[in-house]
Parts: C-alpha cells; sequence; structure tokens
C-alpha cells in the first residue's frame, strides 16, 4: 500500500471576513493507485472550537441553550436551536479556558470540573473546524435565564431540564445539531457512572 500524500497546486483567498473562504486546486494519491486528476474544494476556514455538556451529577439535570441559528433558516424547519455551550478558541487561549469563559458568557454559571471527552472535526467536507467536547459538571441551582453577549448580538435562552427530558429531546429529533446529539448520547452511557463519582 502507497503513502497518502496530496498536493495543493493554488489556493485562491475567495472572502475575507468574520469567516475566511478559500478556494483550492489540489490532487491526492488514490487508494487504487497513482494520483487524482487536479479537484477544486471550497474550505470554509475556522478556527479550533470547544463545546460543553453541563450536566449536574446531584441533581441528574443537564443545562441546555436555545438560540437562532443562520444555518437553519432554509429548511423550512425551526431556526432556534437546542443546544450546549460551545465558543471559538481565541489567539492566547487554550480549550479548558474557552470552556469556562463560554460557561460564564453563554450560560451564567461555573464549572466545577471539566472532563474532556472527544475531539473531532464538525464537518470536514468543507470546515475546517475542529472541536474539542466536554462534560462539565456543575451546581445547576438557580441556573436559566437569558444570556449572552450583547456586542456579539447573543441572544440565548438557558433552561435546566431532567436527564430523560433532555434526552428525549434527542430521540424525538427535536435537538437536530449534532454536537448536543454526541454530548447527550456519551452522557446516556456515563451518567449512571458520574452519579456515583459523585454522590448524585
Amino acid at each position: 500500500m502507497q503513502d497518502q500524500a496530496f498536493e495543493i497546486l493554488e489556493e485562491t483567498p475567495i472572502y475575507r471576513g468574520f469567516f475566511r473562504l478559500s478556494r483550492f486546486r489540489l490532487r491526492h494519491t488514490l487508494f487504487a493507485g497513482g494520483w487524482s486528476d487536479s479537484i477544486e474544494r471550497e474550505l470554509f476556514h475556522r478556527t479550533s472550537c470547544v463545546a460543553v455538556v453541563p450536566y449536574d451529577p446531584w441533581r441528574d439535570r443537564v443545562v441546555l441553550l436555545e438560540q437562532f441559528r443562520i444555518g437553519a433558516v432554509r429548511d423550512g424547519g425551526n431556526p432556534w436551536l437546542v443546544e450546549v455551550i460551545a465558543g471559538a478558541v481565541e489567539e492566547g487561549e487554550n480549550a479548558d479556558e474557552v470552556a469556562h469563559r463560554e460557561a460564564r458568557e453563554e450560560a451564567g454559571c461555573d464549572l466545577k470540573e471539566l472532563i474532556r471527552l472527544y475531539e473531532f472535526f464538525t464537518t470536514p467536507g468543507g470546515s475546517s473546524e475542529r472541536l474539542t467536547l466536554y462534560c462539565g459538571i456543575l451546581d445547576s441551582a438557580g441556573l436559566g435565564g437569558i444570556h449572552g453577549l450583547v456586542e456579539e448580538g447573543e441572544d440565548i435562552r438557558v433552561s435546566v431540564s431532567p436527564f430523560d427530558e433532555a434526552w428525549g429531546l434527542v430521540q424525538s429529533g427535536r435537538i437536530e445539531s449534532g454536537i448536543p446529539i454526541i454530548g447527550l448520547q456519551w452522557l446516556a452511557m456515563n451518567r449512571d457512572s458520574l452519579r456515583r463519582r459523585y454522590g448524585g
């Protein structure tokens, strides 16, 4: 089996703003041997990101966020998606720091502990975004309400749900974003051990 390799023949900037978009002309090795023809692909450049499933093991509660998402406006559904805490890693930050910062900004909560679950590409067919997913242990007492940074146009409704209700949102299809689905699936598999570990 030959080594896998690729060659970027040309990179053309298409857009430079809050996000960046580039067009690549490239070729790569083939599983059957040899090289592909030259192909063109657009790439949406995105910094590394972080997401946190906020879980209270003492009360068996999950903190969920709901906010408007532009990516969901064209399919005829509801663009106010149920999600978990998430944000981009800014220059000089590490993923753990972003998790704590975004928890305060988006949900008004402080995380007692972070459990790192996975690192993965979210949509590698067209985006460079790589995400670190955590479970964040917290005390959910008194949480809820409207949060987010006004200067960033955030309008986030925060609610606290029993785990069974949150899991029901996954099973019914009400949660349509991949990151909270992955995080809540992990929690469904590990919830009992977390409750034993923290005395819930």
